[in-house]
């Protein structure tokens, strides 16, 4: 049986990641069902503690998540999971944007004017990619 699954990054501000993320990809963040939230306070299967509002909506603080607009079939979700720890270390894993027709450069610039930190450029034959890093520091690449 083949297994399906979903990203998952650690993050101090999992919301505005997510934020950032979505605008990055042309990605949507999921939405909250506030409703729900409040009756799992209600019923005592959450604490007000679990949750903060985002943007004036009431979230559950331990993460948020985004999707592809054409839905899970199309690509995996990504999750953002709080965490208080820091980022210490490079990572051993990042994802790498494909641009398809569009100017790689044209989604560096506006991902450096979002807060991104440019690394370096890389090429291996005719293929050539920018690494950045998130606000968080979370790497990443560009290519088409």
């Amino acid at each position: 049986m083949a297994y399906t699954f979903q990203v998952t990054m650690d993050s101090a501000a999992p919301h505005a990641l997510a934020d950032w993320w979505a605008e990055a990809l042309g990605w949507e963040v999921e939405p909250s069902d506030e409703e729900f939230i409040r009756k799992m306070i209600a019923a005592g299967r959450a604490t007000e503690e679990d949750t903060t509002t985002h943007r004036g909506v009431l979230v559950w603080k331990a993460g948020q998540g985004i999707r592809h607009p054409e839905g899970l079939e199309r690509a995996p979700r990504i999750l953002f999971q709080f965490i208080e720890e820091p980022k210490t270390v490079k990572n051993r894993l990042h994802l790498d944007v494909r641009t398809g027709e569009e100017d790689p450069r044209a989604l560096v610039e506006r991902l450096l004017a979002k807060g991104a930190e440019h690394l370096h450029e890389g090429n291996q034959g005719p293929f050539t990619w920018t690494t950045l890093t998130d606000p968080e520091g979370n790497e990443l690449c560009v290519s088409h």
